[in-house]
């Protein structure tokens, strides 16, 4: 898929805030298929969501904000306690960023991981960010992150404007997609096997094949 002036792809609508004001599980799976940009003084780079992780709030282990009501004084997880459709993006291991969108009301703090997307335009812009000449560009949250050049300057980002944003693209149907337990959260005990990352089955762009048949 190329996109290469949104604006005028009359049959490609940029996701609205109703999209995200639902819970994350709803929100992950139907992110599916939709098309994630990233526009830079350096061009435009984008890629279709093949893979998701719902992260579900107080309740679930797994997430940034289990257990609590309120975020912490300076807490990364500001941003998950006000309105769905804003960028929440964290730095792991000293080494990656991680993409986040913010999903249901305030109040609610659940976010939804961007695993994985199939590259579609910038592919040389995303090669030269990766140095890399070839291999699966955005397969990984970090990966993905660094070949869009969506850094922790892009915390708290309207997802409805128009520097970083997700189109609607074309629904992935449920025999193409699958919800498998979600990638390293071990630390979680049973909710490590909330059935929370979707993905499109059979795209060879995914982060790994963990939990598929």
């Amino acid at each position: 898929m190329k996109i290469t002036e949104p604006a005028r792809a009359a049959r490609i609508r940029a996701l609205p805030r109703d999209f995200y004001r639902r819970d994350a599980v709803a929100v992950a799976r139907e992110l599916l298929g939709a098309v994630l940009i990233k526009r830079s003084a350096e061009g435009t780079a984008s890629g279709v969501i093949v893979e998701t992780e719902a992260y579900a709030g107080h309740d679930d282990a797994a997430c940034h904000s289990f257990k609590h009501r309120t975020p912490p004084p300076g807490h990364r997880t500001r941003v998950m306690f006000g309105d769905g459709g804003y960028a929440y993006v964290y730095f792991i291991y000293g080494a990656h960023n991680c993409f986040n969108v913010t999903a249901n009301l305030p109040g609610k703090p659940e976010a939804v991981l961007i695993r994985a997307l199939e590259p579609a335009e910038g592919i040389e812009l995303m090669r030269a960010r990766r140095n890399a000449r070839a291999g699966n560009l955005c397969g990984g949250p970090g990966k993905l992150c660094q070949a869009l050049g969506i850094t922790r300057s892009d915390y708290g980002r309207d997802l409805c404007g128009d520097e970083l944003f997700i189109l609607e693209g074309k629904p992935v149907p449920d025999e193409a997609a699958l919800a498998t337990p979600r990638i390293n959260v071990d630390y979680a005990g049973e909710a490590s096997a909330y059935p929370y990352r979707f993905v499109v089955k059979d795209s060879k762009f995914l982060s790994t094949r963990r939990f598929l048949p």
